[in-house]
């Protein structure tokens, strides 16, 4: 047999390798954040959402008003998140603490699956993992078990609808109105959603021909009447509205708060170097976009940059703003589908499964310590404290151990005044102001981080003296007269 006609075995793969991109996105990405679960329950206000969701299931209804301070009691108060609490809740009922971890990892990892089957469609594989990854790393400092994680996923699939149909000249079909009906139950920025949907009708406009404007314009317009009613189709009807607009008008006090205050460029981190590394590629491949998707790229930038919390915004919707453009332009093209094979993906679900049922029966995840000041607490308690004056971060477990609060996590209904007079007090800008909050509310405990300057004054004033402290914490109660 000749060399020309010689033929030779194919080498045989492995059935895994015939999964797609984005299957083992979502596997890698859930077992990266089961691995580190305890980092998902890195902030103290789950312990309230979770509160929250408790409170809804015992006595099927939604709160009104406030029942967990004694600052704010019986005030309006809106449950904006009040469905992510509700599953947030159960997940909590079902397997402890790695219920909401399993929960919101769920959540991350179809959300970046998502994004890589949406741009595996457009991109060569590689490239679309490879954006994924960077927008994991973008946004892994907010993924934590909050309502926010749980719309994700919807904020995907709404805007990579908006984009199809702005794209194909057509306006969104009607059956992505469920969607953002979901999204205003599960977590207040579902007017982010709105703001999607008029960013797109302009690119709409842009890439109509003029003779279509004016038809696709009046099926924009009848789409986003549709959104902002399906906005409403919650508990609270307009009040979730409003109830999202009041935390957006919170005014300085958002810069007081960690996840609201603005992005800074002090030090190297991931979004500093991919801004930097952004703005490098478009300069020297010299990549253009459409008038209407340089606006929105530029709005997510503002957004981040106004607010850390946006990050993921930022990170999530970036590549579908470019996506299309910046494939046209340079002659990307995605490579052929692959279908996912039942027998392998079925043995890495399953195993996937297992792990979390040993994780779960092993309770080996919880909240770091640093926001669960059981010790401190279990010392008021045995002093028979009633009023404590608090800071910001341990008002979630607070509420978690069924103690009222000074102060919580729900800025929105505490308002601006309120919580810069708190602060100005608590850093001793306001000596004779933090004086009378003891006075004015009869505090009888003072449970603030030792590195709040009111905690060092209770230590030279008289009556009041330590009743806790550690290197977290530090608790200060009325001495005995």
């Amino acid at each position: 047999m000749s060399a020309e006609t010689a033929t030779f075995p194919r080498a045989k793969t492995s059935v895994f390798a015939e999964l797609p991109a984005w299957f083992w996105m979502a596997c890698g990405v859930y077992a990266l954040l089961l691995f580190v679960g305890d980092r998902l329950l890195a902030d103290s206000d789950t312990y309230w959402q979770i509160a929250v969701g408790r409170w809804i299931l015992d006595h099927r209804t939604l709160p009104s008003v406030d029942i967990y301070s004694f600052t704010k009691a019986g005030e309006p108060w809106v449950s904006s998140s009040w469905l992510a609490q509700v599953l947030f809740a159960k997940a909590y009922d079902l397997a402890g603490w790695t219920g909401p971890v399993v929960l919101a990892a769920a959540c991350a990892a179809a959300s970046f699956a998502l994004l890589t089957a949406i741009l595996s469609r457009t991109l060569p594989t590689i490239y679309a993992s490879l954006i994924a990854l960077a927008a994991l790393v973008l946004t892994c400092g907010h993924l934590l078990a909050r309502p926010h994680v749980l719309a994700m996923p919807i904020m995907i699939v709404w805007a990579n609808g908006l984009m199809t149909a702005s794209e194909r000249r057509k306006a969104p079909s009607f059956w992505l109105l469920p969607l953002i009906a979901l999204w205003a139950n599960l977590h207040g920025g579902f007017l982010f959603g709105l703001v999607l949907a008029g960013a797109f009708a302009l690119d709409a406009m842009w890439n109509a021909l003029p003779a279509q404007r004016l038809a696709l314009a009046l099926r924009w317009a009848a789409f986003g009447i549709g959104a902002l009613a399906a906005c409403c189709v919650t508990p609270y009807g307009w009040g979730s509205i409003l109830a999202s607009l009041r935390i957006l008008g919170l005014g300085e006090l958002l810069h007081l708060i960690a996840e609201w205050r603005p992005a800074t460029f002090g030090e190297i981190d991931p979004f500093g170097l991919s801004i930097l590394g952004l703005l490098a590629a478009a300069l020297y491949y010299g990549a253009r976009l459409p008038l209407p998707r340089v606006f929105l790229v530029l709005g997510l930038l503002h957004m981040a940059l106004s607010h850390v919390r946006n990050l993921e915004l930022f990170a999530l919707l970036l590549p579908l703003a470019v996506l299309t453009p910046v494939a046209t332009q340079f002659g990307l093209r995605a490579a052929s589908a692959v279908r996912p094979r039942v027998a392998p993906a079925a043995i890495l679900i399953v195993g996937l499964c297992a792990w979390t049922a040993v994780v779960a029966a092993r309770q080996v995840i919880s909240p770091p310590p640093i926001y669960s000041p059981a010790a401190a607490v279990d010392a008021m308690k045995a002093h028979n404290v009633k009023r404590v004056l608090n800071d910001l971060q341990f008002g979630g477990y607070l509420i978690w151990r069924q103690m009222p609060v000074f102060i919580d996590g729900r800025a929105e209904l505490y308002g601006e005044a309120f919580g810069m007079s708190l602060a100005r007090a608590l850093q001793l800008k306001d000596v004779n102001g933090f004086l009378n909050l003891l006075a004015t509310h009869d505090i009888d405990a003072v449970m603030l981080d030792p590195t709040t300057p009111a905690s060092k004054l209770l230590d030279h004033i008289g009556g009041w003296q330590r009743l806790y402290a550690d290197e977290r914490v530090v608790v200060h109660v009325r001495a005995a007269s």
